[in-house]
């Protein structure tokens, strides 16, 4: 199995400041992932009495809720590194205390649920623009507890394909960076300590009524992370030949001459097993998964 740490063509750099600007709003697209991912937790029996939402704004507000009104009784743990996302959130999910509704609700615990204590981990649209999505992976594991799984999904290798080949046309640099294929999601997985990955995609096909509409719309989802991408600020006569070329390119005459891009969407889910103690001459596990594994009543 291949070694992952990185993805190759993400600039780090690029990535945190990203992280430090996504606006605070949920982008249409992730909430239209969100759904469909959030219909296939009907098909996992385990009902978790605490989950973590991780990154709920980008990742899709509507979707988040959707996921507490499947489980009124879970608690909820919220990460949520960007300031203005996470005060965007209090303000809609905190309630006052006299509020008969606050009563009712879920419990909200904010910040990384520790160490086991959480059965599902909801990430949607996160990983394929983290800097290093093998760590991300492994910060997942941690927190859930055995026999918890993690829900995620993310975009594939033939997004914005029509994009990139109208970039590559002009010769200039990549129009975004890659992103990984679902297969090696699924090494990544195991890599990180999960079992029983299983991976799906789809592709969706979008269309716009012209090049503003599409730039607009791809701002809202993330920026081009590629180490070889165009630096500095682009000019209006560089954006004009932008529109023109994306005009020229993306028109589908099937669809009345709007433009038609592609994504990619990938779904991901898989379970943190029991661990297992190798036997060597001397063995050292940590009390936290010796617990694990006598609460489960068997060593392996």
């Amino acid at each position: 199995m291949a070694e992952f740490t990185a993805p190759p063509s993400i600039d780090p750099n690029a990535a945190h400041a990203w992280q430090r600007r996504a606006p605070a709003h949920s982008p249409w697209l992730h909430e239209e992932v969100g759904r469909r991912m959030q219909d296939r937790l009907q098909w996992i029996v385990q009902k978790p009495e605490a989950w973590c939402s991780w990154e709920p704004v980008y990742g899709g507000l509507e979707a988040h809720q959707q996921v507490a009104e499947r489980y009124p009784a879970a608690d909820i743990h919220i990460v949520e590194s960007r300031p203005a996302h996470a005060a965007l959130l209090r303000s809609q999910l905190d309630k006052p205390w006299w509020a008969l509704s606050r009563w009712r609700q879920a419990k909200l615990h904010w910040g990384l649920p520790a160490p086991g204590s959480v059965q599902m981990l909801w990430a949607n649209m996160a990983l394929h623009q983290h800097p290093n999505p093998q760590q991300l992976l492994q910060t997942w594991h941690q927190s859930l507890a055995v026999n918890g799984f993690v829900m995620f999904s993310c975009f594939g290798p033939d997004t914005l394909k029509e994009l990139r080949a109208a970039y590559a046309s002009q010769g200039w640099p990549a129009a975004s960076h890659e992103f990984t294929d679902m297969h090696d999601w699924g090494d990544m997985l195991v890599q990180a300590g999960f079992a029983e990955p299983v991976m799906d995609m789809e592709r969706i096909s979008l269309s716009y009524s012209g090049a503003a509409q599409l730039r607009a719309e791809l701002r809202e989802l993330g920026r081009n992370l590629h180490p070889t991408r165009f630096g500095g600020l682009r000019g209006r006569q560089w954006r004009d030949q932008l529109d023109a070329l994306l005009t020229a390119k993306l028109a589908d005459a099937e669809q009345k001459g709007r433009l038609v891009v592609s994504f990619e969407i990938i779904y991901g889910h898989a379970f943190k097993p029991t661990p297992r103690m190798k036997v060597q001459g001397e063995s050292s596990i940590s009390v936290q998964d010796m617990q694990q594994m006598l609460r489960q009543g068997r060593m392996g």
